[in-house]
């Protein structure tokens, strides 16, 4: 037995995985689709990131507070297959908003269930002393995912059989996580009859027990923590949902969008494993504000996206900053209120940061309909952003969440 892996690292790889196909990939697809919806229906920009708002604000708050009833491994299957519908469903569609936004719904149910929740919990029950190692490998997957979403899979895939199919084909793509949930995946050691990694000096977390949701919503860090990500999600949901249509009326080309993605991706992965070593040997916190930062501080550059070099210069350090972010909020969450609690806060926090990531978009585009341009809401996207810093930063040191 000595010398053997530790099975914690195959889920670990399993995750990576599962986050690539059912976030990465489709998430960051999705807005690749729109200016192909505006074109086919006419809709406007309010409208066509209607689905993404309403979905949100009806699936997140209910599937999230369900998340911890279930096991992990089963949720991560049943997400995926309700993913597929949903992508083929939106591949049907023939204008018709309503039918639209209940595709979205059920996107939106696949998206809970099979995304980064249930992989946080997996990998908090197998991880303690390399838990931030085990999250950033995770989410490379969701890193790479993105990164190949619209230059290697949607743009071909829309120049190749037209955007109905290739909504359909990746539906296609994401029941790859059935076999991989199946045969790979165990909700916790004690499945195999093997025990938690051990902890270490180097990382000390709550040790408050399985905190109760009662418990959570009178703990006022619990509410810096929900609301700092949600102000900090919402302006990366902004940028994500309308960059293209942003990139579109600077004149520039959808390849270039692409290009883009790639490159925020990409800067990502590298934000993903730097943030991840530095969250197991120094302050958590000041690691996450420095996260928060980096997603804001770059918002300004899509004032000037149409000047040379631009596009990648904002993609490198607005990727970096995103990429750190999502995976920081569970090693957060998990320091100041234990592992036992750890699905509780992500069923409440990771939809509250969702919400705010549809919500956001929704009205940048509804600002853009009213001005004819971006000015007055990449300021809003940039306040938001900072803001969300700000939450963090008031957070108490770790260990002490009451």
């Amino acid at each position: 037995m000595q010398g053997r892996p530790y099975y914690g690292w195959f889920i670990a790889a399993s995750c990576f995985f599962i986050l690539a196909m059912t976030v990465g990939m489709p998430m960051y697809a999705m807005p690749f689709f729109y200016d192909h919806y505006i074109e086919e229906f006419d809709w406007d920009r309010a409208e066509t990131t209607s689905g993404f708002f309403i979905s949100t604000l009806l699936v997140l708050p209910l599937g999230g507070l369900l998340v911890h009833r279930f096991s992990p491994r089963k949720l991560i299957m049943f997400g995926a297959v309700t993913f597929a519908v949903a992508l083929n469903c939106l591949g049907l569609m023939q204008g018709s908003l309503a039918f639209y936004r209940v595709a979205w719904c059920l996107l939106m149910v696949g998206f809970v269930y099979s995304g980064p929740v249930p992989s946080q919990v997996l990998l908090a029950n197998w991880f303690n002393r390399n838990r931030g190692k085990a999250m950033a490998l995770a989410y490379l997957g969701l890193g790479i995912g993105g990164a190949i979403s619209q230059k290697f899979v949607a743009g071909p895939l829309i120049e190749a059989y037209g955007w109905r199919a290739a909504l359909q084909i990746m539906g296609l793509l994401i029941l790859l996580v059935v076999p991989v949930a199946l045969f790979v995946l165990r909700d916790r050691p004690s499945d195999m009859g093997l025990g938690p990694e051990p902890a270490s000096d180097v990382v000390r977390e709550a040790t408050s027990g399985s905190l109760t949701f009662g418990e959570l919503l009178r703990l006022w860090p619990f509410w810096l923590i929900a609301v700092g990500s949600f102000l900090s999600i919402a302006a990366i949901g902004s940028v994500n949902q309308h960059m293209k249509l942003l990139f579109l009326d600077a004149d520039l080309p959808a390849t270039l969008v692409a290009d883009t993605t790639f490159v925020i991706m990409a800067s990502g992965l590298a934000g993903r494993v730097i943030t991840g070593w530095l969250a197991d040997r120094f302050s958590k916190k000041r690691v996450m504000v420095a996260a928060y930062l980096l997603v804001s501080l770059p918002v300004p550059l899509l004032y000037v996206i149409g000047q040379p070099s631009m596009t990648y210069l904002f993609g490198m350090a607005f990727g970096f900053g995103l990429g750190a972010n999502y995976m920081l909020i569970p090693l957060m969450a998990a320091e100041l209120f234990g592992t036992g609690a750890l699905a509780r806060v992500m069923g409440i926090v990771w939809p509250f940061g969702q919400v705010g990531q549809a919500t956001l978009p929704f009205f940048v585009g509804a600002m853009h309909d009213s001005a004819g341009n971006y000015d007055l809401a990449l300021a809003v996207v940039f306040a938001i952003g900072m803001s969300g810093a700000v939450c963090i930063a008031l957070l108490p040191a770790k260990g002490k969440p009451g």
